[in-house]
């Protein structure tokens, strides 16, 4: 990230990247709990990826926003779909935990939306 907006994209990300560690540690928790595996190396995170890698060596700001807006989006998606399948199994625990994530990552979508759309 680069430009005049620098420090401000740069705690908003921050703040986000918090958010999501913070998600991934919960979910192994709740797997491991019901008696699942959680992810192991890298080449495992690779294999069950959903979202793709940008790999540019430049990326606009306007560009960077965008696409983690399409990434929230896709991930709110996906959580949706994920807490239906746990609510259809009786699972309580896990259906709270995902309504606080789909809350966190709609408003994620919210603030990248209201910055992206002020971008000239």
């Amino acid at each position: 990230m680069s430009g005049r907006h620098f420090r401000d994209y740069h705690l908003l990300l921050d703040e986000h990247g918090e958010q999501i560690y913070a998600m991934t540690d919960d979910l192994a928790e709740r797997a491991r709990k019901l008696g699942g595996t959680t992810l192991r190396s890298i080449g495992d995170i690779a294999r069950h990826q959903r979202l793709k890698d940008n790999d540019a060596e430049r990326v606009s700001p306007s560009d960077m926003l965008a696409e983690l807006l399409s990434d929230n989006k896709l991930l709110a998606a996906s959580l949706r779909k994920v807490h239906k399948l746990c609510e259809s199994h009786g699972d309580v625990a896990t259906t709270s935990l995902i309504e606080n994530w789909i809350d966190q990552t709609e408003r994620r979508a919210w603030f990248l939306s209201e910055i992206h759309s002020s971008e000239p």
